[in-house]
């Protein structure tokens, strides 16, 4: 059986986007399907839409979080607490390891919303680079928050 990372990174060096391979990576731990996961976390890639915002596999993670200890239905107040405390300990955690968990701060020159930024992400391999290093990272601080 594959671990969380691995199947993580299955997806995002098989050009799934950071956010869907943070996310895919913890979907059997929950009552979704691999492809739902997908699709739900599609468009937090590269700071959401690419706006280059909160970094995806960040997002990724806070999706994870609220699943897993996010507020229902007939859950109190004290819930949402608990579940923000985690957010804040990812981010915290993630921005101590890389600096930031800014899109545009961790990919610095780079603009992903334009053709030739895009072009730059590409030529210079960023995916490998960088990116795939905080998909691990997000894995490895929910594995050990969670």
């Amino acid at each position: 059986m594959k671990t969380r990372k691995e199947m993580a990174m299955e997806k995002f060096l098989g050009g799934y986007n950071c956010a869907q391979s943070v996310f895919y990576g913890f979907y059997k731990d929950f009552s979704i399907d691999g492809n739902t996961a997908l699709k739900i976390a599609c468009g937090f890639g590269a700071g959401m839409g690419r706006k280059q915002e909160v970094c995806g596999a960040v997002t990724g993670g806070i999706m994870v979080i609220g699943l897993k200890h996010g507020r229902g239905e007939n859950d109190d107040r004290e819930v949402t607490l608990s579940a923000y405390a985690k957010v804040r300990e990812l981010m915290d955690r993630f921005s101590g390891k890389h600096g930031a968990f800014i899109c545009r701060q961790l990919l610095p020159g780079c603009d992903m919303s334009t053709e030739e930024g895009q072009k730059y992400f590409k030529d210079y391999d960023l995916h490998n680079k960088t990116c795939r290093f905080y998909v691990e990272s997000v894995i490895e601080i929910l594995e050990d928050i969670l």
